[in-house]
């Protein structure tokens, strides 16, 4: 999530702990780094109770990773693929480090790179479900959610974490689904919207006015 990060501690030094599915209760190193701010187990906890029916076999994308437990929690849970997108090469490492300790295999993939620059060449096909949990100190919501048109598909799901202080959300098309709300953070699940149909236009009888 942030560039600058010091090295990482050792394993359960300072952690977070994938709170569900196979890996429950595996715990990540979290490096002291500016910006980095896992998303804490209970507000998870209440995100993944409201994804329960969605990520079985779903595609997940994970921008700014960070610590990686919001893609490798989905994949503890049943999602089938996680990309997750982390330009800090210390963090994006141990990233790696932790899908090799849990056996991911093919199901995760890191990628050490900025989100914005992934985003604009959208190369790695459709996603069900995207996390957006930026550092609270830039201004990348909106510039994020309005590059995600050719990565999601219709009926797609977005979380997205912001500071209670701003008033952030989703270019339109995407449509608010559960929200709820912490001391520091606002979290919010939304779905993609259908694309507007245009409306039929009405037949003209024949024989009328307008027909001949």
């Amino acid at each position: 999530m942030s560039r600058g990060a010091r090295p990482l501690p050792p394993a359960g030094a300072n952690g977070v702990r994938i709170i569900g599915g196979r890996w429950r209760g595996t715990r990540l190193a979290v490096a002291d780094a500016s910006g980095l701010r896992p998303t804490p187990d209970r507000t998870r906890e209440t995100l993944f109770n409201w994804l329960t029916p969605v990520l079985p076999g779903a595609r997940v994308l994970d921008l700014f990773a960070g610590s990686g437990v919001l893609g490798l929690e989905a994949l503890s849970r049943g999602a089938a693929q996680a990309l997750l997108v982390e330009r800090d090469r210390a963090l994006a490492d141990a990233i790696d480090a932790a899908c090799t300790r849990l056996h991911a295999g093919d199901a995760a993939r890191v990628v050490c790179a900025d989100a914005h620059v992934v985003l604009a060449a959208p190369l790695h096909g459709r996603f069900d479900v995207v996390f957006v949990d930026p550092p609270f100190a830039g201004d990348h919501w909106q510039q994020v959610t309005a590059a995600l048109e050719h990565w999601v598909h219709a009926g797609s799901w977005l979380y997205v974490e912001s500071p209670v202080s701003r008033d952030v959300a989703p270019v339109p098309g995407w449509v608010e689904h559960r929200a709820g709300i912490t001391r520091e953070t606002r979290f919010a699940l939304y779905r993609r919207a259908p694309p507007m149909r245009a409306a039929p236009r009405p037949e003209r009888a024949v024989g009328t006015a307008e027909s001949r």
